[in-house]
């Protein structure tokens, strides 16, 4: 039997105003196994899909596979898990016909699959990472940067958190999305990170989205009030994100209480550099 094993990073995306296009590989991993086996097995949808558009756009012939999965990721919970699973069985196939795709490829199959970017872009390249369509700049993320987050007991699908969102926006709010977006970028990129503050002010979503999430404006303003450079909803949610390069312990604790729930957890990480990676194969 083949076998291989992938490591994915979460991801946390939208970064307040970079809606469907910025996104941080965060070091929190699901790992997939994929093997090849002598009889076909039931796939769930999530895998049948990607296992389908793998072998329809590489051409090869298909063969029966097994996989299984240990989640440490969060589902639904805007942390980027879907991609996560798609991505470790696309590695793993691809690993199993011996390569057939660069990571490029892979990543843009993930996109496709997942309809967005945004999480496929950071949990393949890791860092910082900003996806334009089928292309993706990343640039590293230096570990003192601590990214804090509150992690709700509940649920919230993606595609129920884009029926609320509008079908328009006012062009200022369009204008400052887009100004505060590209704030973020730039402070990435340069790796000057106390220009991240008052930089992940959002018009695009997150006011619409907050009615999901009743306590997400005094969360923000917790973690900002005890020195955090901002915060904002990760992904569609539920989780809630925040940046800082000082005190995460506090801004955890700060964004704990202004939620005003026993059932929520708090995570403090830092970003992942690497992205995919493949950790076993067996023969």
């Amino acid at each position: 039997m083949e076998s291989v094993t992938i490591r994915i990073p979460a991801s946390t995306s939208n970064l307040g105003p970079g809606f469907d296009c910025l996104g941080v590989a965060l070091r929190i991993h699901n790992f997939v196994t994929v093997s090849r086996t002598t009889k076909r097995e039931f796939y769930a949808s999530i895998v049948a899909k990607s296992a389908d558009l793998f072998f329809e756009r590489t051409k090869r012939r298909r063969f029966a596979f097994s996989c299984s999965g240990t989640e440490k990721i969060p589902r639904s919970r805007g942390l980027g898990s879907s991609a996560t699973i798609r991505l470790g069985i696309l590695h793993g196939l691809n690993e199993l016909i011996q390569r057939p795709l660069d990571r490029l490829s892979i990543f843009q199959l993930c996109a496709e699959l997942e309809g967005h970017p945004d999480n496929a872009a950071p949990s393949s390249f890791g860092g910082f990472t900003v996806a334009r369509g089928k292309n993706v700049q990343r640039f590293e993320v230096l570990p003192r940067l601590k990214f804090v987050l509150l992690i709700p007991d509940f649920e919230i699908r993606t595609s129920a958190a884009r029926k609320i969102l509008p079908a328009e926006i006012p062009h200022t709010d369009a204008v400052a999305s887009a100004g505060n977006a590209s704030a973020i970028t730039a402070a990435f990129a340069s790796g000057d990170y106390e220009n991240l503050r008052g930089a992940f002010i959002d018009h695009f979503h997150q006011l619409h989205r907050a009615r999901l999430i009743p306590f997400l404006p005094r969360v923000v303003a917790a973690a900002e009030k005890v020195g955090a450079f901002g915060a904002f909803l990760s992904g569609s949610g539920s989780a809630i994100c925040a940046v800082t390069l000082r005190n995460p312990r506090k801004v955890a604790a700060a964004m704990q209480r202004a939620a005003k729930s026993t059932s929520t957890k708090v995570v403090i990480t830092t970003a992942d550099n690497q992205g995919v990676r493949i950790r076993k194969i067996r023969n």
